[in-house]
């Protein structure tokens, strides 16, 4: 979603102020183009920005040129190009100042707005961001390679805009520009993990690891052209000054290249013993820096506690591992670049045969403890020779013996993937949560798991706030400003009830999987409903309207609820028997609701086949194919008579 497309639509007095140098009809001729350039990041007048400004300034001439013979507006457009340029041609800087000033102006007019610009538009800011510190760089290797190789009276030297005595100055300026260039893809590393982590909750993961393995590269390749200008310069650099520069080129290589040695395909993160699971590992920089050997390096996996974890990640994985704590079967793998894809990656293949429990934290229970597997090896870069041991860790995992534990081992699995920080000490998790985030995860496990585009409402989550903490009393904005704890979510059994909140709520989940994705496809299920609030919807409606709930008090279960009249004409709300992912393997919801005579519109007011015709089963008659009689099985209620 570009930024031209939010602003467009709204009032062009808004911007009035904004268009005095820049009109706004060019604007939006150059729409996409011009939020694609980094003028928010030109921001110094040198040498570096102002050919930056030239060009762009340029760039943008020859676009409107363009327009300007496919559109009915030529001759003014053509105008206006000639007023640019003789406006800003002796000075693009001020160009990028008009534009930057723009484009500020709709960020701060759509913030208004919505509250928030769209992720799309901070991630391209990002690309931009990096890109022109990367240029910026490039430029520097060049201006300090003319100054070294200008020399005193050299006929037909590179005249540099630099003087001798300048080039410690500017190798330092180089350098810290090399560190925050390396600061940035270092986070969006963590970014790419995170999203890694929340994708196992069911969020939208952008997983090619291209675009960052090419900057990982292209920053390599920068790194070593600027450490072969300061060894060249090591004269001038002095003996004091040039150890401290090596030693903070060292630091770039190393933090770089152990921060690009990814788990790319995690394993399951609730893995049960006995039981194959495939992972994957990258090195983004192996194409580039590995130093070809006749045998291939080895990939190790082993499974760490969550102590082990923690030790690893506080002695910043200089530290080799001790003892696995469980063992894992073909836990060796070649480390290998691949010539058609250039991904130099270690496929896994592995068996989980048994773990080895560590001491557990009070009450703490076997499906709360978790574990990762951890992936090290030791390679030889090049150039230089350098040895280097790269570890990383897989995201947490539970590790399970006996099916019946997968429904608590998720539950641990997807707290901690909602809520942990990017940056933590492993496998610290908050206690306590907001209950807005709450709900977002539980939308986002709901929408995954069933496969919908149809989320959780409003409604769909007051009642499942007054469930999670036992409040009837409560308005929704008294909720949006509670904390739910890890105990009222999978610890604490509910009152009167056999079962945690998050036992029933994945009960509902897995029947909506599997039986009625459809049906709440097409929000034909309200699912999410108290059975005294249905009474109260009900009781005032016509005769043999109904609505389907979710089952309150059995897990996985959906139930009918209707109303009848007396002879009297009072009411009655009945709750049929909840039906169970079995029961609905045997007739379906739709069937089912087409057999019951008592049923006649779905609440509101829609007649039920008009509401469920699609979702009927078309019925066998006559003969089958061997000559028997078809027989179905039909469902039918027995009401007790009532005046």
């Amino acid at each position: 979603m570009s930024l031209w497309n939010l602003v467009s639509h709204m009032p062009p007095e808004e911007f009035s102020s904004l268009s005095t140098e820049f009109p706004r009809s060019l604007r939006c001729l150059l729409a996409e183009w011009l939020e694609n350039q980094p003028w928010e990041f030109i921001n110094g007048s040198d040498a570096f920005c102002t050919s930056m400004a030239s060009r762009m300034l340029s760039e943008m001439l020859d676009k409107l040129r363009s327009a300007a013979g496919s559109d009915g507006q030529q001759c003014q457009i053509l105008q206006q190009v000639s007023n640019l340029e003789s406006t800003f041609c002796r000075d693009p800087l001020r160009l990028v100042a008009v534009v930057r000033a723009v484009l500020e102006g709709e960020k701060a007019a759509v913030l208004k707005r919505d509250h928030h610009l769209p992720l799309s538009f901070h991630r391209r800011q990002e690309e931009l961001k990096f890109s022109l510190g990367l240029q910026r760089l490039q430029h520097r290797v060049r201006e300090i390679q003319a100054l070294q190789e200008e020399g005193p009276g050299r006929d037909g030297a590179v005249q540099s805009p630099v003087a001798p005595r300048e080039l410690p100055t500017l190798i330092l300026e180089a350098v810290k520009e090399l560190e925050a260039a390396k600061q940035q893809v270092l986070k969006r590393i963590q970014i790419w993990k995170r999203q890694q982590q929340l994708a196992g909750n069911g969020a939208v993961f952008e997983e090619n690891l291209a675009p960052l393995q090419k900057r990982c590269e292209n920053l390599v390749e920068v790194y070593f052209q600027l450490q072969q200008q300061v060894m060249a310069a090591s004269t001038e650099l002095g003996p004091e000054l040039l150890p401290r520069l090596l030693e903070r080129f060292n630091e770039v290589l190393s933090s770089l290249v152990k921060s690009s040695f990814l788990v790319e395909k995690q394993p399951p993160q609730v893995l049960k013993t006995q039981t194959k699971f495939q992972a994957s590992v990258r090195f983004l920089l192996g194409p580039r820096l590995l130093k070809v050997l006749p045998k291939p390096y080895v990939v190790r996996a082993d499974m760490v506690t969550e102590k082990q974890a923690r030790e690893l990640e506080l002695s910043n994985y200089s530290n080799t591992l001790s003892e696995s704590t469980g063992e894992i079967l073909h836990n060796t793998v070649a480390l290998e670049t691949n010539p058609t894809s250039g991904n130099c990656c270690a496929n896994f293949k592995n068996l989980l045969k048994k773990i080895k429990r560590c001491e557990r934290k009070g009450s703490e229970s076997v499906t709360e403890e978790k574990c990762a597997v951890l992936f090290s090896t030791n390679v030889t870069l090049t150039p230089g020779n350098i040895s280097i041991h790269l570890q990383v860790l897989s995201l947490p995992i539970v590790v399970i013996v006996h099916g019946n534990q997968d429904n608590n081992a998720k539950a641990t699995v997807l707290w901690d993937n909602a809520f942990s920080d990017i940056d933590r000490v492993p496998f610290v998790v908050a206690e306590r949560v907001p209950w807005d985030k709450m709900c977002d995860t539980l939308n986002l496990k709901f929408m995954a798991e069933v496969q919908t585009t149809k989320g959780l409402l409003k409604e769909h989550y007051f009642f499942l706030a007054q469930k999670i903490f036992n409040d009837h009393s409560a308005s929704p904005e008294d909720f949006q400003s509670r904390h739910v704890s890890w105990a009222q979510f999978n610890k604490e059994i509910l009152p009167g009830r056999g079962f945690t909140f998050w036992q029933w709520f994945d009960g509902v989940l897995d029947l909506t999987k599997r039986c009625l994705k459809s049906y709440w496809s097409d929000r034909l299920i309200m699912g999410f409903i108290s059975k005294q609030y249905v009474c109260k919807l009900l009781s005032m409606q016509p005769d043999g309207t109904f609505l389907l709930r979710f089952s309150d008090s059995e897990i996985g279960g959906v139930t009918i609820a209707y109303v009848m009249r007396g002879k009297d004409g009072s009411s009655q709300v009945e709750n049929i028997q909840p039906f169970s992912a079995k029961d609905l393997s045997i007739r379906s919801l739709g069937d089912r609701i087409r057999d019951l005579g008592q049923l006649r519109n779905l609440y509101p007011n829609i007649p039920k086949d008009q509401a469920f015709g699609s979702h009927y089963n078309k019925e066998q008659t006559g003969k089958d194919g061997r000559g028997y009689v078809s027989t179905a099985i039909k469902m039918t209620v027995e009401s007790e008579r009532w005046v």
